[in-house]
């Protein structure tokens, strides 16, 4: 279930894409990819079992009213606004649009409210989400991944050539920057409560069970997802025979997938996509739905439908706006979920955690918003002096600094190291 999860539609769109422009730098590139989209969700649900297996365990030393705020946007970004309308997007696009020829907009519409609704039935049933998706979609899912990359390896459909734009110079950071859009590490973080969930649904109350079985769930997820972007990767990086010029991981797939199997090709393609979305869908509204209720008086179900019903309407905006959109804010919110999954083990080290996590992602915070605003196209080339500026990541030695300053930080009057 929780694979399944993660795996969504920025999971399979942006490695072909990678791998297609990286060329000869492709295992640099992948390499820098598995970092931000296997191991760092891998981590966050680790850090999460640590925590408690909750946003209040890993967000304690933070005032109230911040944490709140923080699971808050979290949730809006992997929810409604950005990522759950963005994978019924790509199941629009990818699933369903190859077989109708000349669509507009309306087409897209109908497609919304069916795929959300679909998505919301499934939602509503909390409960029976190990037993819906675990048992039944995932491994359908699985199969056909696993059909595809070993076709890839067997019958690969162009020659490997020279990388081309960032990935020439900066194969491995391109990369690292690139499983951002996967959005994954913030999902670890709300998906892992969640798990947490459906772990006690089925009678686990136990924390150090609980914990153990989080770790097993994380460690499963990160080895069947490292599985696909590395075939992914290979498949991108082999396309030039048949997917030349292509400006999309859809399109170089579509390409790749055709080549193979011919039109067969498609329908197997688009059952990938469409239950790779599905399920993400319903994870995220699910983790979205659970959280909101916890703040308000509306129930989790009623919660399912208007996040559904949001869903349907914001994805009706386009791919290509949501993606331009949502890229910044990753660049503002990534780097503090990376540094607080960070304090999350390193707390017992710091001799007053409430300080160290109001320095450390407040640091991490404001370097992060330049980042941001140079991706979404402000001139902040007066800050291109920060060590990494130009790599995107002028967050990243300011939160180390930091992270080391509140190391030796002195201990707060009631000590609450021990608290």
């Amino acid at each position: 279930m929780t694979f399944a999860f993660f795996l969504g539609a920025g999971n399979i769109i942006f490695p072909p894409l990678a791998g297609f422009l990286a060329g000869e730098h492709t295992m640099s590139a992948m390499f820098g990819f598995l970092i931000t989209a296997v191991g760092l969700p891998l981590i966050g649900i680790i850090a999460v079992a640590v925590a408690g297996g909750g946003w209040k365990g890993l967000t304690r030393d933070l005032p109230a009213s911040v944490a709140t705020l923080m699971a808050v946007l979290i949730f809006i970004i992997i929810g409604p606004a950005f990522a759950a309308p963005r994978a019924g997007l790509v199941a629009y696009e990818m699933g369903f649009k190859p077989f109708l020829g000349d669509v507009g907009q309306f087409e897209l519409t109908i497609f919304s409210i069916i795929f959300f609704a679909v998505a919301m039935f499934f939602s509503l049933s909390q409960g029976k989400l190990i037993d819906t998706i675990g048992k039944l979609l995932t491994p359908a899912l699985f199969a056909a991944l696993a059909i595809l990359a070993i076709a890839v390896v067997v019958n690969p459909q162009g020659d490997i050539v020279a990388a081309q734009g960032a990935y020439v110079d900066q194969a491995f950071t391109t990369g690292f920057l690139e499983g951002y859009n996967t959005m994954d590490t913030f999902a670890a973080l709300m998906f892992g409560m969640l798990i947490v969930d459906v772990i006690r649904k089925k009678g686990i109350t136990d924390q150090a069970k609980t914990c153990q079985y989080l770790i097993y769930a994380g460690v499963i997820a990160a080895a069947g997802l490292a599985f696909v972007y590395v075939s992914l990767f290979y498949l991108g990086a082999t396309a030039t025979g048949v997917a030349a010029g292509a400006t999309n991981g859809g399109a170089i797939l579509s390409a790749y997938v055709m080549a193979l199997f011919g039109p067969a090709g498609q329908i197997i393609l688009s059952t990938i996509i469409v239950l790779a979305c599905l399920t993400t869908v319903i994870g995220l509204v699910s983790a979205c739905s659970d959280y909101f209720s916890t703040l308000t008086k509306i129930t989790y179900r009623q919660w399912v439908v208007i996040l559904s019903i949001a869903c349907a309407v914001v994805a009706n905006v386009g791919l290509n706006q949501l993606i331009a959109i949502s890229v910044p804010v990753l660049f503002a919110l990534y780097p503090v979920a990376i540094a607080l999954i960070a304090l999350t083990f390193l707390r017992r080290f710091m001799p007053n955690p409430a300080l160290a996590y109001r320095v450390v992602l407040g640091v991490s915070l404001v370097f992060a918003l330049f980042d941001a605003a140079k991706v979404a196209g402000v001139d902040v080339s007066a800050l291109k002096v920060l060590p990494l500026f130009n790599y995107g990541m002028a967050w990243l030695l300011p939160t180390v600094v930091a992270l080391v300053a509140v190391r030796f930080a002195g201990e707060s009057k009631g000590d609450s190291s021990h608290a």
